[in-house]
């Protein structure tokens, strides 16, 4: 394996373009303006950890770089910013030191997560008239009702000279897709709706959109 990552040109990002997760780093990837290229993830299904970019928990996204294969979206931005030469002010998770900041960014990844164990249980076939998916999508609605409370107070409370933080991108990444899905309309959300209207001007959003991958 490390031979064949030291002969990596570019990194490797192993995801799908319909994944909010794996739209994380192509968004940070833009901004950082690290040249990549995307391996996408075909079997959601598969069991076979090489499908995933190496990533024994059978999760997506991952990195392959000449350094070796980093797992999870916040790793992956993480090298991706090391990798980049423009020097952006990056606003990550442990610097967010109040409530509203670090609750927001907890529950922004919560509710990532939850949609997706929502749309695999659809993937599986799985019915949703279980007691554990009604706790999964009352969860996920309470989590964005939340969000739609706070989110412009958290958004006041970042720092005003950043350049990016993985907040605001993951945010941006989760509200949209939850309408690419049809896993919930946004329409109760104008706050957070605001928001995305906003972010989606960056060139990074647009260069990223969803899509299916054929």
């Amino acid at each position: 394996m490390s031979d064949a990552l030291g002969e990596l040109v570019k990194p490797v990002i192993v995801g799908r373009s319909s994944s909010h997760f794996t739209r994380v780093t192509r968004i940070f990837a833009a901004e950082m303006e690290v040249d990549y290229s995307l391996e996408v993830v075909r079997n959601l299904m598969s069991s076979d950890a090489a499908d995933y970019g190496g990533n024994p928990a059978l999760k997506m996204p991952a990195l392959r770089t000449r350094r070796g294969v980093w797992f999870g979206a916040l790793n992956i931005c993480r090298e991706l910013s090391r990798q980049s030469s423009r020097g952006l002010r990056t606003v990550w998770p442990e610097d967010l030191d109040q409530p509203v900041l670090a609750n927001a960014q907890e529950l922004v990844v919560h509710a990532m997560a939850t949609e997706v164990a929502l749309i695999m249980a659809g993937v599986a076939g799985a019915g949703d008239g279980s007691e554990l998916h009604g706790k999964q999508r009352k969860s996920l609605l309470s989590t964005m009702s939340w969000l739609e409370d706070n989110v412009s107070h958290a958004l006041a409370a970042l720092p005003s000279d950043r350049d990016l933080s993985y907040l605001e991108v993951a945010l941006f990444c989760l509200v949209t897709h939850l309408e690419f899905r049809r896993v919930l309309p946004t329409d109760p959300y104008p706050e957070l709706n605001g928001f995305c209207r906003r972010f989606a001007a960056r060139a990074s959003a647009g260069e990223t959109t969803y899509l299916y991958d054929p």
